[in-house]
């Protein structure tokens, strides 16, 4: 940028930014000052007072406050252009558009804080239970799913075979045990209760692929497997396949949410329904003529 050109913008961001605190200072309504104009349509001061506030130095603010301008004044006149050279029946389209996208805005901002205010979110164990058992169809597996236990080790360990027996034994000895040192494995799971899909798994045992999973995720299996940075010991307990019905412990998160959003929706319609039949007795609701 030229260096006049700099100067003069730093000087228009020295002049708005004294104008704000002289604002602050003395209070009052002072009328809007322009800085810009395209076409019919002016840029005020005030509507780039932030752009200053939030720049660090005033070569950034004055480099900020002009790409800003000439960003404006760009759609400024091609939106005056579209008007004159779109069609009164296109413009007509985009109004409503705008229109439209304007009322969804502040009547969903509006729905949502009643729904977070009034809504409850509270949900029972029965509650999951019921709607689990009255739904289960629909929750079928995308990905195989398994119980099991496992842990991590260093390619250095040196206890491998005891860790290997207690893992297959799991009596509440061996628990306790395997308990004691778990700080000396890389990693370690042993609530063999809970599902996992094959994708997290893998994440976690990076030996363990697509390609070898029906290997090793068979039901009551022991494997180990081992890479380049450690080794990696597991039973399976159980295993689901892809399609079956998913464990209600699987999608238990799934069906909580399911159930909030159906209160949601519950709760707009008898909302917007509501609003129509409160309209209607204090007659600022009217449908005009019979409508077949």
């Amino acid at each position: 940028m030229p260096r006049p050109q700099i100067l003069r913008f730093l000087l228009l961001a020295l002049i708005v930014l004294l104008v704000s605190s002289c604002k602050e200072l003395f209070g009052g309504k002072e009328e809007r000052k322009a800085i810009a104009r395209a076409g019919e349509r002016f840029l005020y001061e005030d509507e780039i007072v932030s752009l200053l506030n939030n720049t660090a130095s005033g070569l950034d603010s004055a480099m900020v406050v002009n790409n800003y301008i000439n960003n404006w004044a760009s759609k400024q006149l091609l939106l005056s252009k579209a008007k004159i050279n779109l069609s009164e029946a296109k413009q007509a389209e985009f109004n409503r558009l705008v229109d439209n996208y304007k009322a969804d805005l502040y009547t969903r901002a509006y729905t949502e804080a009643l729904v977070a205010q009034s809504q409850d979110t509270a949900i029972s164990k029965n509650q999951i239970r019921q709607f689990y058992e009255a739904e289960k169809q629909n929750f079928r597996l995308n990905e195989k799913v398994v119980q099991l236990r496992f842990v991590g080790l260093t390619p250095e360990f040196l206890d491998k075979e005891i860790v290997v027996e207690r893992m297959k034994r799991f009596e509440n000895e061996d628990k306790n045990f395997l308990d004691s040192i778990a700080v000396q494995f890389k990693k370690i799971h042993l609530n063999d209760s809970t599902w996992v899909g094959t994708g997290r798994l893998m994440e976690e045992i990076p030996p363990l692929t697509y390609l070898n999973q029906e290997k090793y995720l068979k039901k009551s299996q022991f494997f180990e497997l081992q890479d380049s940075v450690g080794v990696y010991l597991g039973r399976i307990i159980d295993v689901l396949d892809i399609n079956d019905i998913a464990p209600l412990s699987y999608v238990e998160p799934n069906i909580k949410q399911l159930i909030l959003n159906r209160r949601r929706m519950d709760f707009i319609r008898k909302l917007e329904t509501e609003i129509l039949d409160e309209a209607q007795k204090k007659n600022e609701f009217e449908i005009y003529g019979k409508q077949d």
